[in-house]
């Protein structure tokens, strides 16, 4: 799953927790399950309940009926027409109960859009608040997990992907896309798993919050 599971930069400095996208509406009973979400929902549970206050939720925010949005986004919504908020209800766009709970210290952070970085100024508060590194759980491990790194190292951060505590609706893709972070980003993107990452980035009561 990883290449030698260890930190190459050491151990993370000034480092924020991204959770990507763990809603309810990912969570079952919608045309969007993550059917392995419950699966790394414990190695999430475990990295946020270490560093709550360095911890930012992720929540992608759906088109409100079907159609609307701009250019592709319109056609995406009409596919995906039970996904709207008016089909879903509102409740769904919530973080899952067992991550809700950190809420605060934790933050969240609404995207109408796969990555965070688009049309809003996060790099540059991360960057004030004096982050270096962004650790990335969550999913879907090839769609707005990708965004989120892609948008981290296009930034220059420092990104560390916690491969047990990812996942997606798609075997096939998430293997492929894993392949590829440890490889063709191989550089800019380390990839451990959940063990790897705490014993190197231990609970720290002494850590400011970025809120």
């Amino acid at each position: 799953m990883t290449k030698g599971d260890e930190l190459r930069y050491g151990a993370p400095r000034n480092a924020v927790h991204f959770c990507v996208d763990m809603q309810k509406m990912f969570a079952g009973g919608t045309d969007w399950t993550m059917p392995w979400l419950p699966r790394v929902l414990p190695n999430v549970v475990a990295i946020t309940s270490a560093h709550p206050e360095r911890t930012i939720f992720t929540r992608f925010i759906p088109a409100q009926s079907p159609g609307q949005g701009a250019g592709m986004w319109r056609r995406y919504y009409e596919r995906w027409s039970s996904m709207t908020i008016d089909q879903l209800g509102p409740e769904m766009v919530d973080l899952v109960q067992e991550l809700a709970r950190f809420v605060p210290p934790a933050r969240t952070f609404d995207k109408y859009v796969y990555s965070p970085w688009t049309g809003s100024a996060l790099h540059a508060q991360l960057r004030e608040a004096g982050v270096e590194t962004v650790v990335v759980t969550g999913g879907e491990t090839d769609v707005c997990v990708l965004a989120t790194v892609l948008g981290a190292v296009d930034w220059g951060f420092r990104v560390i992907l916690v491969a047990d505590a990812l996942c997606s609706s798609a075997d096939e893709t998430h293997d492929s896309m894993m392949n590829i972070y440890m490889n063709r980003f191989g550089q800019q993107v380390e990839c451990v798993t959940t063990e790897t990452l705490l014993a190197n980035w231990p609970a720290d009561g002494r850590a400011r919050s970025l809120s």
